[in-house]
């Protein structure tokens, strides 16, 4: 789980949603060098049910709310090794033109609400706004199925989960460590990396979450 790939300034609230292109770029480097795999969401999901195949080690690299260098950082280190990225999309905040971009370099873009909001602390009608609108607004905009939907900050609670699956999703991300399981499609888990997070460390931690899910 990514948010913005840039080196935060001194002051710069929320340090620990960036990470520098550096990092990425070597983060990715040395998973590709320990043979992972990127790959999609709807992929994992397809071979969940019977009906793809992943590798050895699939991994699914996310990008929260979009942001520019989705488009500077992340797009050329993934292109380069033919890897896909997932974008949990709040809508607007990313210009039509270079999400398309992402589209057609193979990505796969899913919802993040209009505004980010606590969705545990809304209305019913702000709720479904929030989740079946935003869906929607993307389906219209790109002609693409749109089947998953990434919790903002990680906040949901059943009724909150209730609207993802009345929307018409297939599962939902969340912001709890660990790894996604096929039992759990609407409160999947996923690992976060934080500014600083060396690339060995990512690989142990990824090892460790493995081990225990053994």
């Amino acid at each position: 789980m990514y948010h913005e790939l840039a080196t935060p300034g001194a002051s710069t609230p929320f340090r620990g949603l960036f990470v520098s292109p550096s990092a990425f770029a070597a983060q990715v480097r040395l998973l590709a060098r320990r043979g992972y795999r990127g790959v999609t969401l709807e992929r994992v999901f397809a071979a969940w049910h019977g009906r793809a195949r992943l590798p050895t080690r699939p991994i699914v690299l996310s990008f929260d709310d979009g942001y520019p260098p989705d488009i500077t950082v992340a797009l050329p280190v993934l292109r380069a090794r033919h890897w896909p990225g997932v974008l949990n999309l709040q809508v607007g905040n990313l210009e039509a033109k270079k999400v398309k971009e992402l589209l057609e370099a193979g990505w796969e873009v899913d919802a993040h609400t209009f505004t980010h909001p606590d969705l545990t602390h809304v209305p019913a009608s702000r709720l479904w706004l929030e989740v079946d609108g935003s869906r929607r607004s993307i389906q219209r905009t790109y002609g693409i199925p749109v089947d998953f939907f990434c919790y903002p900050a990680g906040r949901y609670d059943a009724a909150v989960v209730a609207a993802v699956r009345r929307a018409g999703y297939q599962g939902a991300t969340t912001t709890r460590l660990g790894l996604a399981r096929p039992s759990q499609p609407f409160t999947l888990a996923r690992v976060r990396v934080p500014d600083g997070e060396t690339p060995v460390a990512l690989l142990e931690e990824l090892a460790g979450l493995r081990r225990r899910a053994a």
